[in-house]
Formats: structure tokens, sequence, C-alpha cells
């Protein structure tokens, strides 16, 4: 089949996250033809932040976007670790008119972990992917990892993260990490566990896990065809 009709959704917490987590998936997926959409659900919105800051990141985002290939930026601009406060209707709502507008065969998003935003989408993702109605055209529901968060669960009492898919990200390992350095407010110098070199150690480990130079995991949720 055609790869350009079944498209690619990614939903991001926070701008970076979707570069952190599967920037080279996204990469790979756009370079063999498939639509790629990424939804940041959230950002650095007044109040917690000074005025600027949100439109600083978007740039961020959509320069690191056109970089791996992603065809549409959504923004819902909901106020970044204030997700809690939007009622969960509503914050599931919105992530379903996007799963009914993009109409994606896989769908990747958050792993439940440290941050309560990435927990919040990740509810809200499960709601509005249900294999019912438009949910059941998804082929791949998959949950991805964000160094910084995921690996600070709490061993045993909360989930742990481990992948049950890898994706041989070797040929776009170098546009992801220059994807990731678009992000110059959100990426941290080394030893930051959002550095560039953090980013690439994760992506070798994962990759070694699996017989090959670079990868990146997610948790596969459902998967049928």
């Amino acid at each position: 089949m055609d790869p350009s009709t079944k498209p690619v959704l990614v939903i991001a917490p926070h701008p970076d996250d979707e570069i952190l987590g599967v920037g080279g998936t996204i990469a790979k997926y756009a370079n063999q033809g498939y639509p790629v959409t990424v939804l940041t659900v959230s950002g650095h919105t007044p109040p917690l932040y000074p005025p600027g800051v949100y439109e600083e990141t978007v740039e961020e985002a959509l320069k690191a976007h056109a970089l791996v290939g992603v065809t549409d930026s959504r923004f819902l601009e909901l106020p970044c670790t204030m997700l809690g406060d939007v009622p969960v209707h509503e914050l599931n709502g919105l992530i379903l008119e996007t799963v009914r507008s993009v109409q994606p065969s896989v769908v990747l998003c958050p792993y439940p972990d440290r941050h309560i935003d990435h927990r919040l989408v990740f509810d809200a993702t499960m709601v509005a992917t249900r294999p019912v109605d438009i949910g059941g055209g998804i082929e791949i529901l998959a949950a991805y990892e964000t160094l910084s968060e995921t690996h600070w669960n709490a061993p045993h009492i909360e989930p742990n993260f481990v992948p049950n898919w890898v994706v041989n990200i070797t040929d776009f390992l170098e546009l992801k990490k220059r994807a990731l350095a678009c992000y110059v407010s959100q990426i941290s110098e080394f030893p930051g566990p959002r550095s560039v070199e953090a980013n690439i150690a994760l992506a070798t480990f994962r990759g070694t896990q699996a017989g090959f130079a670079y990868g990146e995991g997610l948790h596969i949720v459902r998967m049928c065809s």
C-alpha cells in the first residue's frame, strides 16, 4: 500500500518531547513517504513563563520538524504543568479532534512517566485512540520514552519503561542530533539528561539491545492489521 495513505501521528506533551523520544523514527517514516503530524499539547506559556518564551519554543519546534520531515505541526497552546486544570473531557476531546482529522495508521505518544503532563497526555491518548469509530483504523499505538522523565519513575512502584519495539535509526541519527540542537532553550549541556550526548548514549544502548548501532525504544500498546 502507498505509505502516503497511512498517516503517522506523534503526540508530544511539550515542544522537544517528540524529538527526544522519536526524532529518528519520525525522520525514518518521513523518508519512507509517510505523512507525519506532530501534535504538541502544551507549552511554556504564562503564568509560569514570561511572555515570548512560548513563541521561542514553537519557532524551535518548527525548525526541528522541518529537518526530520514533519508535514503538519499543530500546537494546542495549553500551559505546561497545568494540564491537570483542564477538564478531562476537554483534553480527551482536543486529542480526539486531531485523531479524527489526521486518521492515523500509527500513533506514538508519551510513556506515562514522572512528568504529570506526560501521564495526562498518555491517558487522554488512550481514550482518543480506542479501537472504535476512527480509532479502529489505527494499526500501531505505541508509547515512547523521554530522557529526564521516563527513567526517573520509582522502580516497581510506578511502571518501568520496557521497550518491546526498537526502531533502527542508524541512518537518521545525524538528523536527530541536528533537530535536537534546534531546541536551544530546552536541550542542556552534558551531563544533563537532555543533552545531545545523553541522547546518543540512549540510542546506542537501545540499538545494541536490538542488534544494530542506534535505536529508539517504544512500548507497543496495541498492534493490529
